[in-house]
């Protein structure tokens, strides 16, 4: 950002009050009575119903609509291990997208906690506050630990939005990417560049979806991972494949698919050229793709590109996830968020992509026309559909794979 740009941003984030989000009164509190009722002595009704059946927490108290936002700021943005408070801005800016996008409620929470356990531990104590937990910018493996452990430990969803959401949002795109260039899931060969969150929950999602195994290569900074090498923690291990191809140029000889999820600038136009016919290139490195789409677009006029950034077509965007997602999981009083869950997610925001644009969208973008097409593969994230389709898919999915505890209406 240039110095007018940053001024911009640091103003907006201090006035005319520090941050972006606060707590709002929900119930009359204007006279004695309606105080009597908030607090002392009528709010020891809902209290002793909770201690007699703990889901009445969901009936009286913001438990069912509030999500807590953690982190312990070990991989925030693009900018490293910065550390818990220097996370704080993100995680209130997490908040507001709930907010805006599913009317969700949020406590950010920063945890000093290098150690996975000091870290699980303190989420741990605090979780009955929420009705659910979106795990946020905490660096790989340890985030695949975390969120395992927690998941395990409690009765209420678990998400690292980071892996998860994503994964949901780049599959959902590909789906409809791979329909316009003629290729079938099972048949596609997939490189996934980047062995971090993203990429190794979107290679799990995608297998899920019916990719093959086999037909997937995942890199790192070191090359190609294969089962020849030594240096593998167990999340790579999963999908180290037994081959002779070494280098990323050897990896991308013939794919259909490329999925960046890693650094500026990786993917040259040798390695673009190198893939098969009709290619999908998802380059989503932020704010530099890993290559640029007017250089991948002049090397190739086949291919179909999305990156990360707003300013191109096709922007993989984790809000047109997440939210809903949780949405869908509270209105489920979900005790976990399923694969099942996130195909339903998958599929319902794909096939938005497919049906006629409303009016307000293309006012909000300033276009005459939008249409399922190669430059319109994933909604918009203003899209008012979303809110309407996304959670209710997502709540079936939750009662189907019997994760469900209530629907509410």
């Amino acid at each position: 950002m240039n110095e007018e740009d940053k001024k911009r941003a640091l103003d907006y984030h201090r006035y005319p009050s520090p941050g972006k989000i606060g707590t709002d009164i929900t119930k009359p509190c204007n006279t004695q009575d309606d105080l009597s009722l908030a607090y002392t002595p009528g709010v020891a009704e809902p209290v002793r119903a909770i201690a007699d059946d703990p889901e009445m927490a969901y009936d009286y108290t913001a438990k069912g609509n509030l999500v807590g936002v953690i982190t312990n700021g070990s991989a925030v943005l693009g900018l490293g291990n910065v550390g818990a408070l220097a996370g704080k801005p993100v995680m209130e800016g997490k908040a507001v997208l709930f907010k805006r996008f599913s009317n969700i409620d949020v406590f950010d929470i920063e945890v000093n906690a290098d150690i996975p356990k000091d870290f699980i531990d303190t989420v741990a104590r605090i979780a009955p506050t929420f009705g659910g937990i979106n795990l946020e910018d905490i660096k790989a493996p340890e985030c695949f630990e975390i969120e395992r452990t927690l998941d395990s430990m409690l009765d209420i969803p678990v998400f690292h939005d980071d892996q998860h959401g994503t994964a949901i949002i780049i599959a959902a795109g590909l789906l409809n990417a791979l329909d316009l260039q003629d290729k079938k899931v099972e048949e596609a060969r997939i490189v996934c560049m980047g062995a971090g969150a993203a990429g190794i929950a979107s290679m799990r999602l995608l297998q899920g979806l019916g990719v093959r195994k086999e037909n997937m290569i995942l890199l790192d900074r070191n090359g190609v991972i294969h089962t020849g090498r030594d240096d593998l923690n167990i999340y790579k291990a999963e999908f180290a494949v037994n081959t002779d191809r070494r280098t990323a140029l050897d990896a991308m000889k013939d794919a259909d698919v490329f999925i960046g999820v890693s650094g500026p600038n990786l993917l040259s136009p040798e390695m673009v050229l190198a893939m098969a016919p009709r290619p999908i290139v998802f380059a989503l490195s932020n704010p530099t793709p890993e290559i640029d789409p007017h250089l991948a677009k002049s090397t190739r006029d086949d291919l179909i590109m999305a990156t990360g950034r707003s300013d191109y077509p096709n922007q993989v965007n984790n809000v047109l996830g997440f939210p809903y997602i949780f949405r869908g999981a509270l209105d489920a009083g979900a005790t976990t968020i399923t694969q099942e869950m996130h195909i339903a997610a998958v599929n319902e925001i794909r096939s938005l992509a497919k049906d006629p644009v409303p009016k307000s969208v293309l006012n909000a973008y300033g276009l005459e026309s939008l249409e399922f097409g190669p430059e319109y593969i994933i909604p918009k994230p203003v899209d008012p559909r979303l809110i309407e389709r996304v959670p209710p898919a997502v709540t079936q999915a939750a009662i189907d794979s019997g994760v469900a505890k209530h629907h509410h209406e």
